[in-house]
């Protein structure tokens, strides 16, 4: 694999073939400076163009010089194909300059410019093996046969032409599938940097394959996404995705940008580099798995307050709900519904908006899954009190909470509880009857013995609220496990939150004796001393009425 292929480069490093040692090359390249100086000082016609070839050719011996001076120069492959470079462009140089005026004028303007492109090239390269450290890194023997190819793969990441770095990305490539824990270790900062220049390299295939390599980084997790963002992946990444040549080389960067969306910083990043506009975009027109990755880059973007703005610019909302209605199966409802969450817990506006554009029906027909999505009930939950009752009422809202409160997960239910509790308290009377004549009585009472903290105190929460009509009381005082579960609530350590709905509903059940007794029987009082110590709302009056049926028990007792 060399740095560069030229035409010129064979006759200019046929003395290479000929078993030159590193030394008697650079002596060789040392000794064609002068010829291309005095050539490029004598050459007729574009007089300012040569002058600036000539400069650059003077500055060539110093930088020599330093490559020879490396300890490690006579044993690096590098280093004699950088040589090799440079001889093959001396060669050229000295051919141009002695070229007869007059023959091709536009053609030879282009070529003195292409030769001084490769003269920055050689002069970059020969400055960065010695500075930068490639070249003692590509020389360092390590433990392993297969890391000496992957420190060279990735030194030459950083030096030569277009065509020599794709192919050492084609190298690197390889190097990931075999045995990507040693590229990953042997990864440094520069070898990042050169990769994301490669992002909007002039060739298509180039561009295609750097990307691949960055996808597949940035899916390692560890530093790598923290580099690929610090050397400014962010901004070619979103180029590429919405207007690169091939579908892969889109694909894989959406795929990136999805992965580094996921850190609040590169999150801000792409939104302020247009990500949000181009995401968007793909989220409408792109194949499924461009769509998927295109809509988890948005979900993640709603999840950051600053970025919101940008998002409501493109009309995040609508297309949300569009892909929460059409979206593919593999990933775009989900990320969809999860975005729809974020974006009302943000704002009443966005709450607006998604009531508007359709998104509560939508979001009502996914609730009507198997397992629905717990982002889409709270979603839910976080618009109801946006749309008056009767439309809820009128879209079918009820039965599908209640549906959730029957099969959904433990998280899904605590949402479905929370959306109960915020109808039910909307103010009118009928609702609350409604609410429990859809059966979401009994489905709350066998939440109150859920594991989890949160879903036992939405429970309780939503109970507090529907047993304040006197049909759900009854409905609650009739099952066995109400009292039970709601005494065990009352539990006044720090982390029970949700004692205070608990005991709102032991009140409610209070005016049946039978629920008086039971409250009794389970350790109400004791632990209704501590929670009037501590001065929680209403259990001092709970406290009261059962102390008045315990006297009243014992006076008859003593009778």
């Amino acid at each position: 694999m060399s740095i560069c292929r030229n035409p010129a480069a064979a006759s200019a490093a046929a003395g290479d073939e000929g078993g030159e040692t590193a030394e008697e090359l650079l002596a060789r390249v040392s000794g064609m400076v002068p010829a291309a100086v005095s050539a490029a000082t004598a050459a007729a016609g574009f007089p300012g163009r040569w002058k600036a070839i000539a400069a650059k050719l003077r500055t060539l011996p110093a930088r020599l010089s330093d490559l020879s001076s490396h300890p490690c120069f006579a044993r690096n492959a590098l280093c004699r194909e950088l040589l090799q470079s440079v001889a093959a462009t001396l060669a050229d140089a000295a051919e141009l300059a002695a070229r007869p005026p007059g023959a091709g004028k536009l053609q030879m303007q282009s070529a003195i410019d292409a030769l001084g492109a490769r003269l920055d090239v050689n002069i970059r390269d020969c400055t960065l093996l010695v500075r930068t450290g490639v070249l003692s890194d590509a020389s360092t023997p390590p433990p392993a046969a297969a890391k000496t190819d992957v420190r060279e793969l990735l030194a030459r990441l950083q030096i030569g032409h277009g065509e020599a770095k794709g192919r050492a990305v084609d190298g690197l490539l390889d190097a990931l599938s075999k045995d990507e824990k040693s590229v990953l270790s042997a990864l440094g900062r520069a070898n990042v940097a050169a990769l994301v220049q490669l992002l909007t390299a002039p060739a298509p295939a180039v561009r295609e394959k750097a990307a691949t390599v960055v996808c597949q980084l940035a899916e390692s997790g560890g530093a790598c996404e923290a580099l690929l963002v610090s050397e400014g992946a962010v901004a070619p990444l979103i180029r590429l995705a919405e207007s690169g040549s091939s579908l892969v080389g889109r694909e894989k960067a959406v795929l990136t940008l999805h992965r580094l969306s996921a850190c609040p910083d590169a999150a801000l990043a792409i939104a302020g580099h247009g990500g949000a506009r181009a995401l968007v975009e793909i989220c409408q027109t792109g194949d499924s798995v461009s769509q998927a990755a295109a809509a988890g880059a948005l979900k993640n973007l709603s999840a950051v307050p600053e970025a919101l703005h940008a998002l409501a610019d493109e009309g995040i909302v609508r297309v949300m709900v569009g892909l929460l209605d059409h979206g593919t199966v593999l990933g775009s409802k989900e990320h969809a519904a999860d975005c729809l969450e974020n974006l009302t817990s943000a704002s009443d506006t966005f709450r607006l908006a998604v009531a508007s554009d359709g998104g509560l029906r939508s979001l009502l027909l996914h609730l009507d899954a198997p397992s629905p999505r717990e982002s889409a009930v709270r979603a839910l939950g976080n618009i109801v009190c946006a749309v008056s009752p009767d439309t809820l009422v009128s879209l079918g809202a009820l039965p599908r909470l209640a549906h959730v409160l029957r099969v959904g997960s433990t998280g899904a239910q605590q949402a479905a509880a929370s959306a109960v509790c915020k109808i039910s308290g909307s103010g009118e009377r009928d609702m609350k009857r409604l609410v429990g004549e859809h059966g979401c009585v009994p489905l709350l009472v066998r939440m109150l013995d859920a594991k989890s903290a949160g879903a036992r105190e939405a429970a309780a929460q939503a109970l507090a609220s529907l047993a304040a009509h006197p049909a759900n009381a009854r409905e609650a005082r009739r099952d066995e496990r109400s009292v039970p579960s709601l005494v065990q609530l009352l539990d006044p350590s720090p982390a029970n939150t949700a004692n205070k709905y608990a005991i709102a509903c032991l009140l409610a059940l209070s005016s049946a004796k039978r629920c008086k007794r039971m409250m009794i029987s389970h350790g109400a009082i004791g632990y209704l001393k501590k929670l009037t110590d501590m001065e929680v709302a209403g259990a001092g009056e709970l406290l009261e009425r059962l102390e008045d049926r315990g006297r009243l028990r014992s006076i008859f007792s003593k009778s």
